[in-house]
């Protein structure tokens, strides 16, 4: 029987697959944000589009939340400064002068600060899919936090994704359900400058492998 609410898919024609991978070549981990804030109905956007990600069971286990308020900002500010420290003192003389060199986070200029959390065990999708593997549900929320990226970009915003944070102290600083898992800190804003190549690579820490350019085959 025909399902009444089938609709004919749209074909996605060789400029649409030339724009989409320059989507994906010009998606940059931001660092360096223009202050001027985003408009709430681009914001509000890129939320309606990250719910539309797939999730293990329909289970939609993501939290977004966003932190406005100035002092709980400051207490992020700390709280990465502090767990930063810890990451270069436990660094080798060599490479920890050049990861002192880095810039990684934007939480003084990014206008707007996003946490998400993951519920483990939400109620929504009734369990399906999750009794063999159940990190599904937070690897749900990971690629949420990919279709936000993705959207921004296609906005011309940038994200910045700031994971030098302990994830306890983060649910208390933020006040979020203790059952909730903290997964992100995204910094959001204008970037001040575009670049297809990330900055990681730019400031010679890290270059891209060849070798995931080809298939594993067994």
């Amino acid at each position: 029987m025909h399902d009444p609410a089938c609709l004919t898919a749209p074909v996605f024609d060789r400029d649409f697959r030339t724009q989409l991978e320059a989507l994906f070549h010009w998606r940059r981990d931001v660092r360096h944000f223009r202050r001027d804030p985003v408009p709430e109905e681009s914001l509000d956007a890129l939320l309606a589009l990250t719910c539309s990600t797939p999730s293990v069971g329909l289970s939609q286990p993501w939290r977004f939340m966003r932190v406005d308020d100035p002092k709980r900002r400051e207490a992020v500010r700390k709280e990465f400064s502090a767990r930063n420290a810890e990451a270069l003192a436990a660094r080798q003389d060599s490479d920890g002068a050049a990861y002192a060199r880095l810039k990684l986070a934007g939480l003084e200029d990014a206008p707007h600060h996003i946490a998400v959390f993951c519920d483990p065990d939400p109620a929504q999708g009734r369990g399906l899919g999750r009794l063999t593997m159940p990190e599904t549900v937070q690897w749900s929320a990971v690629m949420a936090i990919h279709t936000f990226w993705l959207a921004a970009q296609a906005h011309n915003i940038g994200l910045g994704w700031v994971s030098i944070l302990d994830p306890n102290h983060m649910t208390d600083l933020l006040d979020a359900e203790p059952q909730w898992q903290f997964m992100a800190y995204l910094c959001v804003g204008y970037p001040e400058q575009e670049n297809n190549t990330p900055e990681l690579e730019r400031r010679g820490w890290e270059q891209r492998s060849e070798e995931r350019l080809r298939w594993i085959r067994r």
